[in-house]
């Protein structure tokens, strides 16, 4: 098994495998093989972190959409429900309703907007804060736990790479 994976790593260094070709060649999925395949791979971690946040979430009696609401607060806030949706990468529909809890819980606020009142402002509250600083430490650890073994310069190198796929994404309309 060994051979045939060396025989890929040497295949993906090829040009060919990232980038346009002149003749309109493309391998198959099954030549760059699932684990040289960088979405893939990006859904697989995604749903790993996610799986295990959320249950360790639970312990806090918190849910993932909740969670990411209060840390975008816990850095930035106020926002619009439209910036926190953007953020927390869910829908305004879904992010409508886990502000309904969060309010109901105190652990944020909704005001409308002096300047303009049809734009209402999320804010975090102390309880909201005091909140996340109890998820926060999970969160930490499992974020630890998944950079076990790799460097700070490896560290710095990937989320590098993540943010000119991020630009990437949006330059290109994906």
């Amino acid at each position: 098994m060994t051979d045939q994976n060396d025989a890929r790593d040497a295949a993906f260094d090829d040009p060919l495998w990232i980038r346009p070709n002149p003749s309109g060649l493309r391998p198959s999925l099954g030549e760059i093989g699932l684990q040289h395949f960088a979405p893939y791979l990006i859904n697989n971690i995604s749903l790993s972190w996610t799986t295990h946040l959320a249950n360790a979430l639970k312990a806090h009696d918190m849910t993932t959409t909740k969670m990411r609401a209060l840390a975008i607060l816990s850095i930035s806030s106020p926002v619009t429900i439209n910036e926190l949706s953007l953020y927390a990468l869910t829908e305004q529909s879904t992010m409508s309703r886990t502000l309904d809890s969060l309010e109901e819980q105190g652990l944020i606020v909704r005001r409308p907007r002096a300047e303009d009142l049809r734009v209402r402002d999320v804010d975090i509250t102390p309880r909201g804060r005091e909140a996340f600083g109890r998820v926060w430490p999970t969160m930490y650890d499992l974020l630890l736990k998944m950079f076990d073994g790799i460097d700070n310069d490896e560290y710095k190198a990937f989320t590098a790479t993540l943010h000119k796929m991020i630009l990437n994404i949006h330059r290109h309309g994906i």
